[in-house]
């Protein structure tokens, strides 16, 4: 399965960071008083990695991801992501970054259930004005096709299976074809055979020069990617790296 990008292209550049944080920290003021969710994290991800980010709830996890893709903001420390100073950028700024660097894909797959399986791929590249309207529509289609849902263009969100909501997800988030793809508890709704699918989707991107971070609680699920990132209490307690992964 070949994705849009030129995965060619980026083997000489995968030596370097996509993503590095720096002595992260992120506090939240709650009404028993401040907690932490994140505790100096270091963190550097190359550039097609595929990494896992497993742990327990309330471990970090999406407080994480959160700081990646610019949804919320450190407390102290740097994040650079995908060329960009994220603590330094206004909610503006962020906004017009995050649609061309990062797909996200989520658990509840958040598809405008009034558009169409089209409609929704096509919306991102109308925000971040990606190509002519025209080649929007058939870069939608194209996707679609290359994800096996290209028979659902025409139908509402609703009309889908859950495995073929997370899959049109999967190409909304490609639209603009970001570098980043960051998924938070992607198969937390399906069924263990369509999980296994979407897993070895999501982890076929690594392969097509994207890097790809995905979220999840179930430790098997990290067979499908080369690296496993493990918080415990807001600290990365692990970070190993797998021989060989599934896709």
């Amino acid at each position: 399965m070949k994705f849009f990008g030129d995965a060619s292209a980026m083997a000489d550049t995968r030596q370097r960071s996509l993503i590095d944080l720096r002595g992260v920290r992120k506090t939240f003021d709650v009404p028993s008083g401040r907690t932490t969710a994140l505790v100096d994290i270091d963190l550097q991800i190359r550039l097609g990695e595929r990494v896992a980010i497993v742990g327990r709830s309330g471990s970090g996890k999406t407080t994480l991801v959160n700081m990646l893709t610019g949804i919320d903001s450190p407390s102290q420390g740097v994040i650079e992501v995908a060329g960009a100073h994220l603590h330094g950028m206004s909610q503006e700024q962020l906004a017009v970054w995050r649609g061309r660097s990062v797909g996200i894909v989520f658990q509840f797959f958040h598809l405008l259930p009034t558009l169409t399986i089209a409609e929704n791929v096509v919306l991102p590249m109308d925000f971040a004005r990606y190509g002519r309207p025209t080649d929007r529509v058939r870069r939608a289609h194209e996707l679609l096709e290359q994800l096996g849902i290209a028979e659902q263009a025409g139908k509402l969100p609703a009309d889908l299976s859950g495995g073929q909501q997370q899959r049109a997800a999967i190409a909304r988030a490609l639209a603009n074809d970001p570098p980043l793809i960051v998924a938070d508890e992607p198969t937390g709704n399906l069924d263990s055979m369509t999980s296994d699918q979407v897993m070895t989707l999501l982890a076929s991107l690594g392969r097509q020069g994207k890097t790809v971070v995905a979220v999840t609680h179930e430790r098997d699920l990290g067979r499908f990617f080369d690296r496993i990132i493990s918080l415990r209490d807001g600290r990365i307690e692990s970070d190993s790296r797998r021989a060989s992964a599934i896709a």
